[in-house]
C-alpha cells in the first residue's frame, strides 16, 4: 500500500514575545511528530513548511492554533509520495520574509486580499490593471500568471528598489500574487506606502488559486521551497514555458549541478541530464567532486536555492521557502 505524506505550508503574521521559548516548542513539537521542513520564527511570526504523516500534519495543525493568537493560521496543504525535506530547521530570523525595509511594514496596512474567484473575476474583467509576480526570476521562469510583469531580480528584498524603477501609474489598478501569499503581504504595504491606492493580492498565493479555479490563465508550473523543486498547476495546460539550459529543448525540471563546487541550479531536460550526467557544463564533468548521477537524489536542492528560507552562513544564499 502506498504511503501518502501530507506537505504544509503556511505563515501569520502576529507578535511573538519570546522567539526563543516558541522556537523550542516548534523544534520540540516537530520532532515528537516526526515531521521535517523548515520554520522561521521571529518577533513578526511564524512562516513554515512541514511534512509527514496525515495523522502528524493534523496533530501539529492544532497545536499551531493553540498557541495565542495563531488560532487563524490557515495552511496549504498537498500530497506527495514522499516527504521532500531532508532534515528539520526551526530558526530564529529578524524577518519571517525578508524584504529589509527602511522601518517595519504591519501586514494590516497592506492591499485587500482577493479569493482566487475574485481573483480570476478581476483578470477576467475589461478594467485595466497592471500585474505583478512578486517572485524570484527562477521562479517565474517556469510558470506565471497570463500578462504578468515578471522583474528579473534573484532577491525579494531587491523589489524596493525595482518599483521605484518600473515607472508603474500611481492611479493604477495593481494585482499582485506570489507562492502562497506572505511575499505579497509585504510588498502592497510597500506599495501603499509609496502612494498606490488600488493594490489587491492573491489571497492564498498561486497554490490555493490552483486548488480553487484549476490554474485558469496560469502558465507552467509552481516552483516550490522543497525537493519536489516544481508541481503543477493547471492540469489543461501542462506544456514547458522555458527551455532546458544545455539542450535548447522545452524543459522546466530544476536540478543542481552534480559538481559539489558548483551546485548551480537550472533547468535540464532528460536528455540533458543523460549527456551531462547532472551537471550544468562539460567542464563541471571533469571536477573531481562531481556527484556520482543518482536520479533519486538528482534533485534534491542544494541548500544555497533556498534564498527565501535560508540566509544564515550554514545556508550560503540562493517568500518567503519557504518562499510563499
Amino acid at each position: 500500500m502506498r504511503t501518502v505524506y501530507s506537505v504544509l505550508l503556511y505563515y501569520n503574521f502576529k507578535p511573538v514575545e519570546d522567539p526563543v521559548a516558541f522556537q523550542e516548542r516548534q523544534k520540540e513539537l516537530c520532532k515528537r511528530l516526526g515531521l521535517l521542513g523548515r520554520i522561521y520564527v521571529s518577533k513578526e511570526g511564524i512562516n513554515g513548511t512541514v511534512a509527514g504523516l496525515l495523522e502528524s500534519t493534523e496533530a501539529y495543525k492544532k497545536a499551531l492554533w493553540s498557541e495565542p493568537g495563531f488560532q487563524d493560521t490557515e495552511f496549504k496543504e498537498d500530497e506527495s509520495d514522499r516527504i521532500p525535506f531532508a532534515r528539520l530547521i526551526v530558526k530564529i530570523r529578524p524577518e519571517i520574509v525578508a524584504l529589509k525595509a527602511d522601518m517595519p511594514l504591519d501586514p494590516a496596512e497592506g492591499g485587500r486580499h482577493l479569493s482566487p474567484k475574485e481573483w480570476r473575476q478581476a483578470m477576467e474583467s475589461d478594467q485595466p490593471y497592471v500585474l505583478i509576480d512578486v517572485r524570484n526570476n527562477y521562479e517565474s521562469r517556469i510558470g506565471h500568471f497570463e500578462g504578468a510583469i515578471l522583474p528579473d531580480l534573484e532577491n525579494f528584498y531587491d523589489f524596493p528598489q525595482w518599483v521605484d524603477e518600473a515607472n508603474i501609474p500611481k492611479d493604477t489598478k495593481i494585482l499582485m500574487y506570489c507562492t502562497g501569499g506572505i511575499r505579497c503581504e509585504k510588498f502592497s504595504v510597500l506599495m501603499k506606502e509609496k502612494g498606490y491606492d488600488d493594490v489587491n493580492q492573491l489571497h492564498g498565493g498561486i497554490l490555493t488559486y490552483a486548488k480553487e479555479e484549476g490554474g485558469a490563465h496560469y502558465k507552467g508550473k509552481c516552483f516550490v521551497f522543497d525537493d519536489r523543486l516544481a508541481v503543477p498547476i493547471n492540469p489543461d495546460d501542462t506544456e514547458p514555458i522555458t527551455v532546458c539550459d544545455l539542450s535548447g529543448q522545452p524543459a522546466d525540471t530544476y536540478v543542481n549541478c552534480a559538481n559539489m563546487e558548483c551546485n548551480k541550479l537550472f533547468v535540464a531536460c532528460p536528455q540533458a541530464i543523460d549527456t551531462y550526467e547532472g551537471c550544468c557544463s562539460k567542464k563541471c564533468m571533469d571536477s573531481p567532486s562531481r556527484r556520482p548521477l543518482d536520479r533519486e537524489q538528482l534533485f534534491t536542492p542544494f541548500r544555497r536555492w533556498y534564498k527565501y528560507f535560508e540566509q544564515s552562513p550554514d545556508h550560503t544564499s540562493g517568500e518567503s521557502g519557504t518562499h510563499h
